[in-house]
């Protein structure tokens, strides 16, 4: 082999490895860059996380107690039978009251609009609760009802048209601008109508106008324009002794898990009354409801009831069979309910009845005005997996802790006429309840609805 030849062959090996280390050196880094992480550019859009400033806290009170058809000549015709007993407070004292008219009731007292201003970004928490002792020829008992907001749909439960019952639709306006207010009543009648409430008025009008017929009615409230506050007062008269008087609040919606605390079945009387009934209606759809009642302090069931409901209608339940005491009541369903209990404490002259409705769950303060009335408490319940400690502060005043195990209740006695905030350590339930012989009164404690959640704002 010549010196040029072997040189041209040196020189092609030398291209072959250098090409196949190029290559392979080519495929590792290859392999290398895919799976190694590669710098991207990402961005990220511009955001905040605002507080809306709050809004004054506005209450709506309900005023006088109504009496109707005293004038034989005018059947329909209202006329204040009572004012208020008012109790009214808030973290930043008193809260500013202003009027609302009542034009369609004869000597109208004050309807009462409490508002809580901002000071600082900050919504003080406020509360106000108006009761009444009524011992006259047509009316007699304990009614009481917290000052609640306006809203644009609620539920009334617990009305009848049963004969010797005087119940009234009462709804109260406090905007500015008019409210069309259309009622439609669910039961075994159907009906609907629709009022007109002007701005700052409160207007009524008989259930039984609305309701005739329908055997265990429950209304819905619907408000186009501007909200509107709507109770149901209540009054029942046996022959031609009165037997009770009450003041129900509206519910805001059907609920798959209600809970009622401090409801009392008291000793049924001879003529075998029903001293307590459960009223259930499922608006949306056909459903299976579980009712627990577990006494006041207890953790165990002391009775359970399963209930099938068809699609709106109103059923009601006997609790007769369930032993004297007081208890907490569970509703679990598969689609949300309506729900409430009627308590009575006998069935002749100067005797009594009270509505209970559920109390929703609460984790954040609250305020809680107490009216005058006869032994007056709180009854909490927690259906939580851990205890919770509530502290109970008379407003500017001594404090006390009461510890309401999980899965069971607890109850404290409190003052008439006195204002409470409530601070708990997890989420619980809480009624006000009122007892004595022929004086029952009873009603949730709301969490604060003025409370503002911080949002994030993309520009």
């Amino acid at each position: 082999m010549t010196g040029n030849r072997a040189f041209r062959v040196a020189a092609t090996s030398a291209r072959v490895v250098t090409g196949a280390l190029v290559a392979a050196a080519c495929v590792v880094g290859t392999v290398l860059a895919i799976s190694a992480s590669l710098p991207t550019i990402a961005h990220e859009p511009a955001q905040a996380d605002i507080t809306p400033l709050p809004g004054d806290a506005v209450l709506v009170c309900n005023g006088d107690f109504r009496a109707l058809g005293r004038d034989p000549l005018n059947s329909l015709e209202m006329v204040s039978a009572a004012s208020p007993r008012f109790t009214s407070d808030g973290t930043a004292g008193t809260p500013a009251s202003t009027s609302i008219t009542a034009d369609d009731l004869v000597g109208a007292g004050e309807v009462r609009r409490l508002v809580g201003e901002v000071r600082d970004r900050t919504a003080p928490l406020i509360a106000g609760t108006e009761s009444f002792s009524l011992a006259e020829d047509d009316l007699f008992g304990l009614a009481a009802v917290p000052c609640r907001p306006a809203s644009s749909e609620s539920w009334l439960i617990g009305g009848t048209v049963e004969t010797g019952a005087k119940d009234i639709v009462v709804l109260t306006n406090p905007g500015a601008v008019p409210s069309t207010v259309s009622l439609s009543v669910f039961g075994t009648v159907r009906a609907s109508t629709s009022v007109i409430v002007p701005p700052a008025t409160q207007v009524s009008l008989p259930l039984s106008s609305i309701a005739s017929g329908s055997e265990i009615p429950i209304v819905k409230v619907t408000a186009t324009g501007s909200p509107v506050r709507a109770v149901l007062q209540s009054s029942l008269t046996r022959t031609l002794d009165p037997a009770g008087v009450d003041l129900q609040d509206a519910v805001a919606a059907p609920q798959r898990h209600a809970v009622i605390p401090g409801v009392q079945v008291l000793q049924a009387p001879a003529d075998g009354s029903e001293m307590a009934v459960l009223r259930l209606m499922s608006p949306d759809a056909n459903t299976e409801a579980v009712v627990t009642m577990r006494k006041v302090g207890d953790s165990t069931s002391a009775t359970e009831v399963p209930v099938t409901l068809a699609a709106d209608q109103p059923t009601e339940i006997s609790l007769a069979s369930v032993p004297v005491g007081e208890y907490v009541v569970d509703i679990e369903a598969e689609a949300p309910v309506l729900t409430g209990i009627r308590e009575q404490d006998g069935s002749g002259p100067q005797t009594d009845f009270a509505w209970l409705l559920p109390a929703p769950e609460f984790d954040d303060d609250v305020v809680v005005a107490v009216p005058d009335g006869p032994s007056p408490r709180l009854v909490f319940a927690n259906d939580e997996d851990e205890d919770a400690t509530v502290e109970v502060a008379v407003l500017g005043g001594e404090s006390s802790s009461v510890t309401v195990p999980a899965g069971s209740s607890a109850s404290f006695d409190v003052n008439p006429r006195t204002s409470y905030s409530l601070s708990t350590s997890g989420p619980v339930h809480a009624s006000v309840r009122m007892t004595a012989a022929g004086a029952l009164a009873g009603w949730p404690v709301w969490p604060e609805a003025g409370a503002q959640q911080t949002i994030t704002v993309y520009p």
